[in-house]
């Protein structure tokens, strides 16, 4: 090996500890706080989670601010050529960075998964979870997921994320008038 070729690896192994070190990793309590965190939505944002044709796929990115300051995007995508085949991801943006950071991820039915830490392995509809245990093990955030029947579908899982993710609609105003007169 030549001693330019040496720098050359040299570099490229410092690169990848200087991005190792400014991933952002969260606590257990702070994940919480975030996915807890009100997330209103704007009636024109339902137009804009219609997800739109690319090479293959379908998708769709909505940037968000809470109620606290902090900054979401809600990540859409789904196969072209198969149904079951999409993911929906809850993303945290850090201020000042273009880091992501994934809190949630609702997967489809179109892949095994395997919990590493457990040893488990399963096929059908998912949720990923951001832990601090699989930030410790150095796997991705949201590695860690738990098979659901809550969802079958795009749009269920969808649904299921804006529950389980504190958004909020605007109240339609014939809703309220309905629920009014009950």
């Amino acid at each position: 090996m030549k001693i330019g070729e040496l720098k050359q690896i040299d570099h490229r192994v410092f690169d990848a500890l200087e991005l190792r070190i400014m991933t952002l990793k969260l606590s257990d309590e702070q994940i919480e706080i975030l996915l807890s965190e009100k997330k209103p939505l704007l009636e024109t944002d339902r137009n804009r989670m219609r997800i739109r044709s690319k090479r293959g796929h379908k998708e769709q990115e909505l940037d968000i601010c809470g109620i606290n300051g902090n900054q979401f995007r809600l990540i859409m995508r789904q196969s072209n050529f198969n149904q079951l085949d999409f993911s929906i991801i809850l993303a945290y943006c850090p201020e000042s960075t273009n880091q992501i950071f994934r809190l949630r991820r609702y997967n489809g039915k179109s892949h095994f998964h395997t919990n590493i830490i457990e040893s488990q392995s399963f096929y059908g509809f998912h949720i990923h979870m951001a832990t601090k245990r699989y930030q410790d093990l150095g796997a991705r955030e949201d590695s860690y997921a738990e098979p659901t029947k809550r969802f079958s579908d795009f749009h269920s899982a969808l649904n299921c994320m804006l529950t389980d993710c504190g958004f909020d609609w605007p109240v339609d105003p014939q809703q309220k008038l309905f629920e009014e007169n009950m």
